[in-house]
């Protein structure tokens, strides 16, 4: 595993960490639950610029 995939391993690990919490009832009210989508939102597109990034570096 390379230092990228354990980067994108991890940026997983805390999203399905969010989604367990929130599915588990974890947000006590509605400013919560958008506090923990926008986490999720903002860990997705850091997602997506690692994924960019492995494959431009598979291209060179």
């Amino acid at each position: 595993m390379n230092e990228l995939e354990a980067v994108r391993q991890k940026i997983r690990e805390y999203m399905n960490h969010i989604a367990d919490h929130m599915a588990g009832g974890g947000c006590e009210d509605y400013e919560s639950y958008m506090r923990l989508v926008g986490k999720v939102e903002a860990l997705a597109l850091v997602e997506r610029d690692v994924l960019d990034l492995e494959k431009l570096l598979q291209e060179d």
